[in-house]
């Protein structure tokens, strides 16, 4: 489908933009919605060895790693529509990209579908499109505006199958369409020739998040989350990295383009920079010290994947994210401060150091009573060991020297379906 698409591309980029532009001095303006947040989990599954995965987790993280490469660069002003877990209203959303007179608008989505065999990448652009497969697709985006009051307000009156209604959405989208088009094709491009993905083409249909946006607008389907491969890929920073990238670049390219059509000097191109060098250690940011003990997955570390609790000295250390680049560990601090962890910093630790004095291990039970010996714990792990301190019992497992050592357990351990599990560092 995507190759269909790029015989028309150059007809499109000559098209590119035929209403005149604000000045050269204005920012190139972008609007980044994270679909779905909040109670809104969108598109969710929960497989053995990855545990629970939601579209709502996903989109906010490729949106803030495509937001953090383009504030990089002055001529972009980035506008997001959520940073954290909350959930704006569909009006609301298109309200912010109109008011800040956007010249795009990407709303970033993960699929899924009723059988676990469909993947690949697709975009959408507004348009009165009826194929039945978009409008399953379409179906799913627009249910969600039963979740706020504003939104069944403002589009309780709207039917999309109407011709009075589609007269008018094909007047308000007819000159940003083919700009749309063009952008999409760009980013579908982008996921097949640099991420290796399978493309499902830019397609036109009838979604609210996109049909009120006075400026061309797409919403990119990452993948399926009810794949197994591709939810996995999603999931991971690998999978969100080259997504966001992906998208960075078809920016970056149709704004060239734009540019290029509107008569705008471009700046003599800066010569590359050297390709970044990984640092010697690796950087985990912690965001808190305290003595009270979490749960993964708790509120208090407001939508933020990858914490690593470690235990030391009855202080449990909550550490997000890991890199050994620079940039990348930038680029997590300032999202761990974004959340709301104002004191966050990083800690470097150097990679398959033993410790010369103790040991790791994880820690898997505290409390009052001892395990049943029925117990999951028990039956699953014979050497566990059992120390009572103060009043509580402590159940324990694992004795290795470096910390990738204990992660690798830990992992394992979770997918025995042993969660909550805590590495804890024992100095003897």
């Amino acid at each position: 489908m995507i190759t269909r698409f790029c015989s028309k591309k150059y007809f499109f980029l000559f098209c590119l933009f035929i209403f005149p532009f604000i000045t050269a001095q204005k920012k190139f303006t972008i609007v980044l919605d994270a679909g779905h947040g909040g109670n809104d989990h969108g598109a969710a599954r929960k497989y053995d060895g990855l545990g629970y995965i939601a579209e709502k987790d996903i989109t906010l993280s490729v949106v803030l790693k495509i937001g953090r490469m383009l504030e990089r660069d002055k001529d972009f002003k980035v506008i997001y529509t959520r940073k954290t877990d909350v959930y704006p209203s569909l009006t609301e959303r298109t309200n912010l990209a109109n008011r800040s007179k956007a010249d795009l608008f990407i709303s970033v989505h993960v699929n899924a579908s009723h059988k676990t065999a469909p993947y690949g990448t697709e975009t959408f652009v507004q348009g009165p499109d009826q194929n039945k497969t978009n409008l399953e697709v379409a179906k799913a985006e627009n249910d969600v505006i039963f979740l706020d009051a504003q939104d069944r307000a403002t589009f309780a009156s709207y039917d999309p199958t109407s011709p009075e209604s589609l007269i008018a959405l094909k007047l308000q989208q007819s000159k940003y369409l083919e700009s749309s088009l063009v952008f999409g094709g760009m980013v579908e491009d982008n996921f097949v020739n640099k991420d290796k993905r399978f493309s499902r083409g830019v397609k036109q249909q009838n979604l609210h998040v996109l049909r009120m946006n006075a400026m061309p607008s797409v919403l990119i389907e990452l993948g399926f989350v009810s794949n197994y491969d591709e939810a996995q890929y999603l999931a991971s920073d690998k999978g969100q990295n080259e997504s966001a990238e992906s998208i960075y670049n078809a920016i970056l390219s149709y704004k060239k383009a734009r540019d290029k059509k509107s008569g705008r000097e471009i700046a003599a191109k800066e010569p590359e920079k050297p390709k970044e060098q990984p640092l010697k250690n690796d950087f985990r940011i912690l965001l808190m010290s305290t003595p009270i003990k979490y749960n993964y997955g708790d509120p208090i570390f407001k939508g933020l994947n990858y914490i690593l609790p470690i235990k030391e000295n009855n202080i449990y250390k909550y550490y997000y994210s890991v890199s050994n680049f620079a940039s990348i560990r930038d680029a997590n601090l300032k999202t761990a401060r974004d959340a709301g962890f104002k004191n966050a910093y990083a800690v470097g630790f150097v990679p398959d150091q033993a410790l010369s004095n103790g040991h790791y291990t994880l820690e898997l039970y505290v409390g009052k009573d001892k395990l049943s010996s029925d117990s999951y714990i028990l039956k699953s792990l014979k050497d566990t060991k059992r120390e009572k301190v103060s009043g509580l019992f402590y159940y324990t497992y694992g004795n290795v020297k470096t910390l990738e050592e204990i992660v690798q357990i830990q992992k394992a351990l979770e997918e025995k379906g042993i969660k909550n599990a805590v590495i804890q560092k024992v100095s003897k």
